[in-house]
């Protein structure tokens, strides 16, 4: 692409070789050369590196805006100037540049490498995210480990200026139990391989989403060197955030800000704020105690902890009876009246038979089983009748003597304290270079996508990848989201509906004068409730029905009118001619023999299977 802005005799011309998406990834960009040509012989070349996304147009338009002024009336501007100004443009711009990007737009095989450790048997994939164009690294199966890593060119130092840390996960099927976070790796030692990448491989910062059990939580753990004793320890967030439930796409990002604060964004969203150094914010604190409990120190023998103790004065009464039981019958108890003393509580079950196949020789004398004798159920009770018991009022129990206070009291023991060997002091956290990006999780989850894994030193670079890569996919999703939640609402809808009706359908079935009807009607119902889509059309039946038979005992009941001596001009009407029709079915099933009352069913089978 070529931009030319021409003023006067002078041309500024701007031009991008090369670069597409794939091409983002640290010390692989296009390259922009910028030109300012006043004749042939007199051209100024300088080349910036950028990324190939669309800020490569707003960027050379604001090179070649700050280029024009310069070229207007007759001034001559040497070539050093114009260095120098193009230079000052693009170093801010350079400065903002992700320090590492990979958006998995290609397959990840030529750079990432799966660990080759005899524990991660799960296969990574390059697939499409569910109803996307977009790709990323997909965890394919379930109830596996997966280890993969990805070696950086250079180290990321994370001890100046801001760092920002963001990356995309999509439980495309859920997550119940299993991890999607993402490690960064400090330098390893000499002789490792990314092939050998597991659980035990240091890291600087794990951070990502984590759920299993009572555990819901977006981790971020510091390993944190003690300068003292040179081990690392592990530092938890306390408090961090939930992992969002939805299958959706989400957007996690961490960002290291110099004043020691630390803020965990969700989806763009603040969801956590601590601060590096404070002991309210992490477990264990990064600075340690200042003085510890001596190890060597002991409780001395004499020290009594008790702040009450036996009166060694009192003296149990004499009227204390130990041996008295708790409860005792209640003699006042009277047997009640119609008690059956001499019927059992179970009797044998006169339904039972022995088995065709038992062999008492085998199996032993066969007994029927035991049932609750009915004769019982009438009686207040059957069997030997025992009096009920009560509690013992002369109950004491365990005679002890009352507590007073310890006069040796002397609290509770704790060692004395001593200046902790392994305190230090610190200003700002000493974090360790990021060699490597590594993703090692167990899940029994398949369909973790992971998109977009950025790492960059200014915020609103971060912002801007969220922009141009989740957001579009998140708006999808939540639209989608939404016209299954409203699908959902409205089958429940639908459904709570139906039942009214079906209730309403029950009760007309119920009515005395469709008792002829009352078996089909009730058979169309159930039919129907197995089928709700033809609700609408079940109810409309029933009440052609119901109105067919409401018509019938107004117009054809037994009582038949005179036939007509010659015809009138009711025989012209719709309505008198249905009522002669009636007339005439009926007369000829009484001819046949059969009821009136009968003649109805068969009508409603007629309708039916017209």
């Amino acid at each position: 692409m070529t931009w030319r802005n021409s003023i006067g005799q002078t041309d500024v011309v701007a031009r991008v070789i090369g670069g597409d998406k794939s091409d983002r990834a640290l010390f692989n960009r296009p390259r922009i050369t910028i030109a300012k040509r006043a004749s042939k012989s007199d051209s100024v070349r300088l080349p910036v590196s950028v990324f190939g996304d669309h800020r490569h147009r707003s960027l050379v338009h604001l090179a070649i805006c700050a280029l024009s002024p310069l070229t207007m009336g007759e001034r001559k501007l040497t070539a050093p100037l114009i260095l120098t100004l193009v230079a000052s443009l693009f170093f801010q711009i350079w400065a903002s540049d992700p320090l590492f990007y990979e958006s998995f737009d290609e397959s990840f095989e030529a750079r990432w490498t799966v660990s080759e450790q005899a524990d991660y048997q799960g296969t990574w994939k390059h697939s499409k995210s569910d109803g996307h164009e977009d790709y990323g690294l997909l965890v394919s199966q379930q109830a596996q480990k997966y280890a993969i890593v990805k070696e950086l060119e250079e180290p990321i130092v994370l001890k100046d200026g801001t760092i920002v840390l963001q990356f995309e996960v999509r439980l495309q099927n859920g997550l119940e139990c299993g991890g999607a976070y993402l490690k960064y790796l400090r330098p390893q030692e000499a002789g490792w391989t990314p092939k050998g990448f597991n659980n035990e491989s240091p890291y600087t910062i794990m951070f990502g989403p984590d759920k299993c059990g009572s555990t819901n939580k977006v981790h971020f753990i510091l390993q944190h060197k003690n300068p003292k004793t040179g081990k690392f320890v592990e530092h938890h967030l306390k408090y961090p955030p939930s992992v969002p439930v939805d299958k959706n796409s989400h957007v996690y990002t961490a960002i290291l800000k110099p004043d020691n604060e630390l803020k965990i964004l969700i989806d763009g969203e603040e969801k956590k704020k601590a601060n590096f150094l404070s002991s309210d914010d992490f477990e264990p604190a990064l600075i340690p105690p200042k003085m510890i409990p001596d190890p060597d120190d002991k409780k001395p023998e004499d020290w009594d902890e008790r702040a009450k103790i036996p009166d060694p004065d009192a003296v149990k009464p004499d009227d204390w009876d130990e041996e008295a039981p708790m409860e005792i019958e209640d003699e006042e108890a009277v047997k009640p009246e119609g008690w059956l003393d001499d019927e059992p509580e179970d009797v044998d079950d006169p339904e039972a038979t022995k088995p065709e196949d038992w062999d008492d020789e085998e199996d032993g004398e066969w007994e029927a089983p035991k049932v609750d004798n009915p004769k019982c159920e009438e009686a207040p009770g059957c069997g030997e009748w025992k009096r009920p018991v009560k509690r013992n009022p002369a109950y004491k129990g365990k005679w002890s003597a009352p507590l007073i206070d310890n006069p040796n009291y002397k609290g509770i023991w704790k060692p004395q304290e001593i200046d902790n060997p392994e305190y230090y002091e610190l200003d700002k956290p000493n974090f360790e270079p990021i060699a490597a990006i590594g993703i090692e999780i167990w899940t029994m989850q398949d369909g973790i996508l992971f998109d977009n894994i950025l790492i960059a030193s200014d915020e609103k670079v971060a912002e801007q990848y969220r922009l141009e890569t989740w957001k579009p996919k998140s708006e999808v999703e939540k639209e989608k989201q939404k016209a299954e939640e409203a699908a959902a609402e409205f089958k429940d809808g639908l459904s709570g509906f139906q039942k009214k009706i079906f209730d309403v359908l029950y009760k007309i079935a119920d009515v005395p004068f469709l008792e002829p009807y009352k078996i089909k009607i009730i058979d169309v119902i159930e039919k129907a409730e197995k089928q709700p889509t033809i609700t609408i059309g079940v109810l409309v039946s029933t009440v052609v029905v119901f109105i067919t038979v409401i018509l019938r005992l107004l117009f054809g009941g037994k009582k038949q009118p005179q036939a007509p001596v010659a015809p009138t001009a009711s025989e012209t009407k719709p309505a008198r001619a249905a009522e002669n029709d009636a007339a005439a079915t009926t007369e000829e099933k009484e001819e046949n023999g059969k009821a009136d009352d009968a003649s109805a069913p068969r009508a409603r089978k007629s309708r039916r299977e017209t």
